[in-house]
């Protein structure tokens, strides 16, 4: 399946952390997982951290090592038993991460003497690195969950990438291929 056919579903919190966002994608992959898709999911962490590895495990919670090696938020832990299937480090995107690809990209000359931007060079990395994983695992859902709060400006270049991607799915008519679920805590 090509990424352009993929069907999306982004899965954001509202203004605090820990409210479930990861078991409520998760129950989500597993109902269309028993429907017959081929579904996986995405974590989205929005720190500057490169991984979760060396971040203190009372504030941030444990630390989920994959099969591939990955020092990954405890999501994924849960995105694997939900659906009885290894998900790789890739599926870990973390802010560092994308900020080394462009520097990197930059460096390499990809970017022709242009001036590095948030937008558009960083929410293309973001958007290339989600549609990379739908594309190369044949995925017809891909849940990406964008970890922390709307709030945390540090997920803005996450959450603009996000609209890019559903805003590109409008255009070409294909508006039952994105869905955004705005998970929060109500008292």
């Amino acid at each position: 399946m090509q990424a352009e056919s993929v069907k999306y579903i982004f899965v954001t919190g509202g203004v605090m952390s820990g409210l479930g966002k990861g078991v409520v994608s998760s129950s989500i992959a597993k109902l269309l997982q028993l429907s017959n898709q081929k579904v996986s999911c995405v974590k989205i962490d929005p720190y500057l951290n490169y991984d979760a590895g060396t971040m203190n495990p009372i504030a941030h919670g444990e630390v989920f090592v994959t099969e591939d090696g990955g020092e990954c938020d405890m999501d994924i832990g849960n995105y694997e038993r939900f659906l009885n299937q290894n998900i790789p480090k890739s599926h870990n995107i973390t802010t560092a991460q994308i900020y080394s690809r462009v520097i990197e990209a930059e460096r390499q000359g990809e970017y022709l003497g242009a001036c590095v931007q948030i937008i558009p060079h960083v929410t293309d990395a973001i958007k290339e690195r989600i549609r990379n994983i739908a594309k190369t695992e044949d995925l017809g859902v891909l849940v990406v969950e964008c970890g922390g709060t709307v709030g945390d400006i540090e997920s803005l270049p996450f959450l603009e990438a996000l609209r890019q991607i559903g805003w590109r799915k409008v255009q070409k008519m294909s508006f039952s291929y994105m869905l955004h679920l705005h998970h929060l805590l109500m008292w």
